[in-house]
């Protein structure tokens, strides 16, 4: 990309970000995108690269700064500018019709005679209530419901969510202040995405998507709001300037809402009477299971806003609005067993089979029991009566066992102290919920594991990717990594897409890696907690694989950068037999175990220093940095003590800056680290 001239950059800026508005509103609120994501994203680089030419361009609205800014220590707290009241509950067709009863004969009390009255019906959504304040059409601040009075400042993430315009569209230029309310969620196959994730880490899964949205917009740290796929419905505009702007009715409401470039839920009607309103409610009652997104009932609101204002509220609620509660679907079932399976990155997950049951739509035969921990604290046993619902109606889970209606005959649940599917031990870290299965060559974990051990920053194997090792994996030519060294041509050409030239030069990127560093091959085992930095140090430490292999759990800790996790992983890695056989195999296909000690510059100012750096550098990335520092007979640490010899500040550097100084450790900018290890 060219430089421009400031007024052309500030032109096309403008006309970039134009561009991008109407195509994320496109995209996140109509869901009829105009452009691929290719050309989108071409349309990222350019306004960034100019935003980076010219920073005075920067502006709060800009699509670029969805994501910015540091993590919060702490949220801030907002009074809302009128309370955001929670509604009044109806459970059934009668409370329906008592609540229009009521909302008439307070009108016409009022009035002294009938009056002409309409509803909204909406759906519920299952949510996080926020508040969202925009000035000049810019969104400045958005806000949690709170306690109603005063709720929490969560501005950096929700601008996070795409279908929340940063700028509104005209006419919303012309407003000078607004504030909408409307509810965050968590789309159902985004929060069965997460959950699965989350168990595969070990991390506590969320009870249901609501839950999942509410603990998204409340992370101090906005990029991991960003990695959730939130979206949202807006409803109400409780303030609006200038006040002849205004619309006169909830319906009218909406329509300015989807004009200024809101996302309104589109499932929505204009009722006459009761009537109405309650085959509405009925219709969504039956059919909620077809959304993607979680409702727990209908709003029904009085659409004229002047009879809203006359109706008034109470403390609690307002008088001219209600919701109408979906009863919970729940069912009794039988547990019949209790399985395990065993997820992509080794967790095991207990899985009740059950007697099936109809349940929210659908035949239930299976739940899950998420972890050895809940099966314990729900007492749940082999033969249970249990109470089944699907976790936001979603996801089959176990709630509770229904424990009079225990015979003496059911059966406790032990989790395996082996795999169901390799046989490997078994191994829960402390802290951790998840159980994990610690094999190597297991086939429920194969394919991830290929894929690691072929990845860049591993092996770095060229041309081996998921397409492939499916492949490979279907025509029974790999069990484990080292299958791989023992592959051959005429196996390899037969694969589909694979013609003499891609085999040959398959074969010659997995030769290539036979001589890869000792910590390359380190990392490319996989083991939990080894990262690349942790891979160097032991690889540096131990100089062998033998070494490594043999060390004990006291050894490990032994090292400053490993800590006790770390090294029970480590142990538990090397004492299984699946590991055993593996080294055994790329020993004998010639893959390197040894570590090359570098050769030490004479008179190197480095040679024999622990070096740490903290900040961004500006002329080389992190790990190039480490790797010069190794060159010159030094050692790159990640920790601050009394024995690191210098510190390397890059632009806005952490703790360790402070800590440095704090132990009076020596302090190099990036500008004098240069010039103490000398032209490359």
């Amino acid at each position: 990309m060219g430089v421009l001239p400031f007024e052309q950059a500030r032109e096309r800026v403008e006309e970039l970000r134009q561009q991008m508005r109407y195509h994320d509103y496109r995209y996140y609120v109509l869901d009829q995108p105009e452009i691929s994501d290719s050309e989108y994203d071409q349309l990222v680089r350019e306004l960034r690269h100019l935003e980076e030419l010219y920073p005075q361009l920067v502006t709060p609205d800009s699509p670029t700064q969805r994501v910015a800014g540091a993590p919060s220590a702490a949220f801030g707290a907002v009074v809302h500018s009128s309370p955001m009241l929670s509604l009044d509950n109806a459970f059934s067709e009668a409370d329906l019709r008592e609540f229009d009863r009521r909302v008439r004969s307070l009108l016409e009390g009022a009035a002294g005679e009938p009056q002409p009255l309409r509803y909204v019906a909406e759906l519920k959504i299952d949510g996080l209530s926020v508040a969202l304040h925009y000035r000049r059409g810019v969104f400045v601040q958005g806000a949690t419901r709170g306690d109603g009075e005063r709720g929490e400042d969560v501005t950096a993430n929700l601008r996070t969510i795409r279908s929340i315009p940063l700028a509104l569209r005209p006419p919303g230029d012309e407003i000078e202040e607004l504030e909408v309310r409307g509810e965050v969620y968590m789309p159902v196959r985004a929060f069965q995405k997460l959950n699965r994730e989350r168990e595969e880490k070990g991390e506590p899964t969320f009870a249901n998507p609501r839950n999942a949205a509410a603990g998204s917009v409340r992370q101090l740290d906005p990029r991991i709001t960003a990695s959730r796929a939130l979206d949202t419905f807006i409803y109400e505009i409780r303030r609006l300037t200038p006040a002849e702007a205004a619309p006169s009715s909830q319906w009218e409401v909406l329509e300015l809402l989807i004009r200024l470039g809101f996302k309104v839920n589109p499932n929505r009607r204009l009722c006459r009477d009761p009537d109405e309103v309650i085959e509405y409610c009925r219709h969504w009652q039956a059919h909620r299971h077809e959304l993607d997104y979680e409702i727990d009932g209908a709003v029904i609101k009085v659409d004229s806003l002047e009879q809203q204002r006359r109706l008034g509220a109470t403390t609690h609620h307002p008088r001219g609005a209600v919701a109408f509660k979906f009863p919970a679907e729940q069912a009794e079932s039988r547990v019949r067993d209790i399985i395990i399976q065993v997820g992509r990155t080794g967790v095991l997950t207990p899985t009740a089979l059950l007697d099936p049951v109809r349940l929210a739509g659908a035949t239930v035969s299976r739940a899950t029991l998420h972890n050895e921990d809940i099966i314990r604290e729900k007492d749940v046993h082999i033969g249970d009566t249990v109470i089944v619902q699907r976790a936001g109606d979603v996801i089959p889970e176990v709630v509770a066992v229904v424990k009079e209606k225990r015979t003496g005959q059911e059966r406790e649940f032990h989790m395996p102290s082996r795999c169901p599917v390799c046989g490997a031990e078994v191994v829960r870290l402390p802290g951790e919920v998840a159980a994990r299965c610690t094999g190597v060559a297991c086939p429920a974990q194969l394919k991830e594991q290929l894929i690691h051990f072929a990845s860049r920053d591993a092996m770095n194997i060229e041309g081996l990717g998921p397409a492939i090792i499916t492949q490979l994996m279907a025509a029974g030519l790999v069990k484990d990594a080292a299958d791989l060294y023992f592959l051959e041509y005429d196996d390899v050409v037969k694969l589909e897409r694979m013609a003499d030239k891609s085999t040959r030069n398959l074969l010659a990127a997995i030769d290539a890696t036979r001589e890869n560093p000792l910590h390359r091959l380190i990392y490319a085992l996989g083991i939990r907690y080894v990262g690349e930095k942790v891979s160097r140090v032991l690889a540096d430490h131990f100089r062998s694989m033998e070494a490594l292999a043999a060390a004990s759990e006291e050894e490990l800790t032994g090292i400053p950068e490993i800590g006790p996790k770390i090294a029970e992983s480590v142990a538990a890695f090397f004492r299984q037999e699946q590991t055993h056989r593996l080294l055994a195999k790329l020993r004998q296909a010639g893959v390197n175990m040894q570590a090359e000690r570098p050769a030490t510059p004479t008179g190197s100012p480095l040679a024999g220093k622990t070096v740490v750096f903290t900040g961004t550098l500006e002329s080389m990335g992190r790990k190039e940095a480490e790797e010069v520092v190794a060159s010159r007979g030094g050692r790159a640490s990640s920790t601050v003590s009394r024995s690191t010899d210098y510190v390397v500040v890059g632009s806005n550097p952490g703790s360790k800056y402070d800590r440095a100084r704090a132990l009076g450790v020596t302090i190099l900018t990036e500008e004098e680290f240069r010039r103490l290890i000398g032209p490359a």
